[in-house]
């Protein structure tokens, strides 16, 4: 830093000082980024979307970020009750996730996502909502195989889908469309849960947003 002088300096008094030095902790990083964003983790169930984006959250928090995580059995419950699972039941849950992640993200939130979202026109309309807002989304494609996810089956099913007891299963009877170009890859199985959160922070701090 070059600092320039226009003469010099006579004091006929005492010294002013323009401000107290600064001896506590730095400010956090909540007083320089205010930009809201949406980080949505798209993938096949049990790709680790979840635990990834509570890692992510928590690290947020402690940076002083204001963060919230749409859990996908949460809207399902209180915003979406009623919706099946046929593509036009997914396409309309998609969207309401999407319209309520990008009203928080413009409002300087940082919204997680951890939603499958099979279908990639559902998933383009709700990139195209926040562009037309100046809104800023991240999508975050973590891209564990099926082979992995199967074994992990956090939630049972599939194991219920090869007893015969479900059926339309993301990615096993039931079509996903894997993100061509999307913002990020992560092989889940390849890498810590820290390890994938800290890929993504790493975006987002890329960009201004974290």
């Amino acid at each position: 830093m070059t600092t320039t002088t226009t003469g010099p300096t006579t004091t006929t008094g005492p010294a002013i000082t323009t401000g107290p030095a600064t001896t506590g902790p730095p400010r956090s990083r909540e007083n320089h980024v205010t930009t809201g964003a949406t980080v949505w983790l798209t993938g096949l169930p049990s790709a680790g979307k979840t635990t990834i984006a509570r890692e992510l959250a928590d690290r947020l928090r402690e940076e002083g970020r204001p963060v919230e995580l749409l859990d996908g059995d949460e809207i399902r419950e209180f915003l979406s009750a009623g919706l099946g699972f046929d593509r036009a039941d997914r396409h309309t849950n998609v969207q309401r996730i999407g319209f309520v992640a990008e009203l928080l993200a413009r409002n300087g939130v940082t919204a997680l996502v951890p939603v499958i979202a099979p279908y990639a026109d559902s998933r383009d309309a709700v990139r195209e909502r926040h562009g037309a807002n100046g809104t800023a989304y991240v999508e975050v494609h973590v891209a564990t195989p099926v082979e992995v996810c199967s074994v992990r089956d956090v939630k049972g099913l599939y194991a219920k889908q090869a007893a015969g007891e479900l059926t339309g299963l993301t990615g096993v009877d039931d079509p996903y469309e894997e993100p061509v170009a999307p913002d990020l890859r992560i092989e889940s199985q390849d890498q810590t849960v820290q390890e994938s959160a800290a890929a993504v922070h790493a975006l987002l701090t890329e960009r201004g947003l974290a």
